[in-house]
């Protein structure tokens, strides 16, 4: 399951999705992870969630997120909920050029059970129409 929180930006995305993850610790049965570019938010979330700044690993691109997101599942099988703060931003690409990534986010997250929060910089109208579907 894939679900896209989205909005223009500093409309609270990253308060959303953060809150999300915190309050996913108290029943999730596998780990957490949370995907973003900045360290800024590191303290903001419970340390049974996995923080993980992707400028520390040079990710370029959708091909490199869509890898990188691949390594850290197969890392350890029993993830449970991923969460990635700027898709777009971390990606360096539009979000109307990103179906790909969304497509094998959402392949992953069906054969391996995990749930998966992004967060889109935009509002509901301007989202790509391969992406409304996670709203």
């Amino acid at each position: 399951m894939i679900k896209i929180i989205c909005g223009p930006k500093g409309s609270g995305k990253t308060k959303h999705i953060i809150d999300t993850a915190n309050n996913h610790v108290a029943d999730a049965k596998g780990h957490l992870i949370f995907i973003t570019d900045t360290k800024r938010y590191m303290y903001d979330l419970k340390r049974d969630i996995r923080f993980i700044d992707v400028t520390d690993y040079q990710i370029a691109g959708e091909d490199a997120l869509c890898g990188f997101i691949k390594g850290v599942i197969a890392g350890n099988y029993d993830n449970e909920y991923i969460y990635v703060d700027g898709v777009a931003r971390v990606a360096g690409k539009d979000l109307k050029d990103m179906a790909q990534l969304f497509y094998m986010l959402d392949r992953v997250s069906e054969e391996r059970g995990l749930q998966i929060w992004i967060t889109c910089s935009c509002s509901e109208e301007e989202l790509p129409d391969y992406a409304k579907k996670y709203l």
